[in-house]
């Protein structure tokens, strides 16, 4: 059989939810079988994805690719439709890096771990489903699939408020992702065709009153998983209750899909709208920037300080889609990646410190550099990449945001000078909330009761191989930027284009509303000008 024929992104979603079906069925009390088990799994899955996309994914082309489809509902119009471009392979590939070292960093778990790995894998399928799903009743069904694994991972492996973070989050998330299906099925029953295959929906004309309400929703869904303020107060209450593995998925890919949704169905299918929602993002961008970097001052539960960092971080992603640059684009794509990596390795990093000292308050702790020196080096490494440090992803992504701000055409001189200072305001606080952070932790007045003994404190060597993992792609992408810019470097040129296209169009329409609206008013004032200079007279 010819291996571009072969179902491969069918495989790569699939795979890891029906290996789980089979974990039930494993002999296994202590829980040691079934994590190798479930290790092997992500491994396997890994490595078709990229086996799958080295042998079978073009570069140069701008489609979708392995673009696979079958009829599932055919009564209802649902299909199962996936393919991948340069906006989605990366983040595939970044699903697949971080569920599997999750997978691994769950080694120690020794209550209900069937139930545990079994949620993992599924919550691994529905990653991938998310990104590769091309039909949009597809991609809302992955899309609350993967709620109910987190849901259940937060609430029974959680800290001591785990259901109060776990129902919060899935209030959140789930009555914000109704907003998916509502814009879903406008957009569809809209015109002669009924369809959710996206690549339809994308060369449908829809009035600009229906693109601005499904603009609006997707927002919503959207924002509220990205997040962005004011919706974003389900973070750090998740972030603090959930077990380490669960946050690495958490921070590392889910915040993705609020990103991607923003880039493929606000920006790609909904051109017009874009155009006029742009500079609210732009704004909205600044805040989440400078408001979680100030949050993560007043923080000192080191997890949520952390969670803070990544609200402020996420807001680089929404200047860069705000931009109306191909290079904005470029650096939202590019920060989503990095900040993915990055997260994951932090908070990875917060649980294994928390599994020695039992707390995450900051000023309990103090002092653990001479106790835990390798765990310091990766800490200290993993935040200088989150800091921006010139020579990491984090530094890149960053500066390609404000690049495409400054070189956008689109806004005025003073928009873009008052959005790229305050941005930088936020840029210079993290440094501070972050060393200040390294300085307590690990430097700080010792704590008698820790009890830490040096030589069993210390990271271990599978902690070690989980954080390099995630550190060599941030180091690789920060020396050479073309590792990761070169999956979808014509993809983003393709998006601007298209939406700058669309700036004429609204020009045109917000003239023609004025030039109708005055000449009302000037016909009625003729008609009326005899009337009253008579009365006058």
């Amino acid at each position: 059989m010819d291996t571009f024929q072969l179902p491969w992104l069918t495989a790569t979603i699939l795979f890891p939810l029906l290996a789980s079906l089979a974990i039930p069925l494993i002999p296994d009390k202590d829980g040691k079988t079934v994590r190798w088990y479930a290790l092997g799994v992500g491994l396997a899955n890994f490595a078709l994805i990229a086996y799958a996309f080295w042998s079978n994914y073009d570069f140069r082309n701008t489609n979708f690719q392995l673009v696979e489809t079958y009829s599932w509902l055919p009564q209802i119009g649902l299909n199962w439709t996936v393919g991948i471009d340069g906006i989605s392979m990366p983040l595939i590939v970044l699903s697949g890096l971080i569920s599997t070292l999750a997978l691994l960093a769950s080694w120690k778990i020794e209550h209900k771990p069937k139930l545990s790995y079994f949620l993992m894998l599924v919550l691994y399928s529905a990653q991938i489903g998310v990104f590769a799903a091309q039909d949009l009743l597809l991609f809302f069904l992955m899309w609350e699939l993967e709620l109910v694994p987190v849901y259940i991972l937060i609430s029974i492996w959680g800290g001591n408020k785990r259901l109060y973070a776990a129902t919060k989050f899935i209030l959140y998330t789930a009555l914000a992702s109704i907003f998916i299906l509502v814009a879903a099925l406008g957009m569809a029953f809209y015109g002669g065709n009924i369809t959710f295959n996206m690549t339809q929906l994308g060369m449908k004309q829809f009035p600009l009153a229906l693109e601005v309400l499904a603009y609006a929703g997707f927002l919503i869904a959207f924002g509220v998983k990205l997040p962005i303020f004011p919706l974003h107060t389900w973070l750090p209450d998740a972030h603090s209750e959930a077990s380490a593995p669960v946050s690495m998925i958490l921070a590392g890919v889910l915040l993705k899909m609020g990103g991607y949704g923003l880039i493929r169905m606000n920006m790609e299918m909904l051109p017009h709208a874009h155009v006029k929602f742009a500079p609210l993002l732009a704004i909205l961008g600044v805040i989440n920037v400078v408001y979680g970097a100030l949050t993560a001052f007043g923080q000192t539960n080191l997890k949520r300080r952390l969670a803070s960092s990544s609200i402020s971080h996420m807001g680089f992603v929404l200047i860069g889609i705000a931009a109306f640059t191909d290079l904005g684009i470029n650096g939202a794509v590019l920060q989503m990646v990095s900040h993915g990596l990055i997260a994951a390795a932090l908070f990875f990093l917060c649980g294994s410190t928390y599994d020695r000292t039992h707390t995450l308050m900051m000023d309990e702790m103090g002092g653990l550099a001479k106790s835990m020196p390798k765990i310091f080096a990766l800490f200290t490494a993993a935040s200088m990449a989150s800091l921006a440090l010139p020579g990491m992803s984090g530094f890149v992504g960053e500066l390609t945001v404000f690049l495409g701000v400054a070189t956008s055409d689109v806004y005025t001189s003073t928009f873009k000078v008052v959005t790229i200072f305050l941005t930088a305001v936020g840029l210079i606080l993290t440094p501070i909330y972050l060393l200040s952070m390294l300085r307590v932790v690990f430097y700080g007045k010792n704590n008698p009761e820790l009890m830490l003994e040096k030589f069993q404190a210390d990271a271990k060597p599978r902690e070690i191989f989980i954080t390099v993992c995630l550190l060599i792609p941030i180091v690789g992408i920060g020396l050479y930027p073309k590792l990761a810019t070169n999956t979808y470097d014509l993809k983003t040129v393709e998006i601007a284009t298209k939406v700058r296209s669309a700036i004429p169009v609204i020009v045109q329409q917000q003239e023609s509303f004025f030039e109708t609206n005055w000449s009302k008013v000037l016909s009625s004032t003729a008609a009326i000008a005899p009337q009253l200079s008579k009365r006058d007279g």
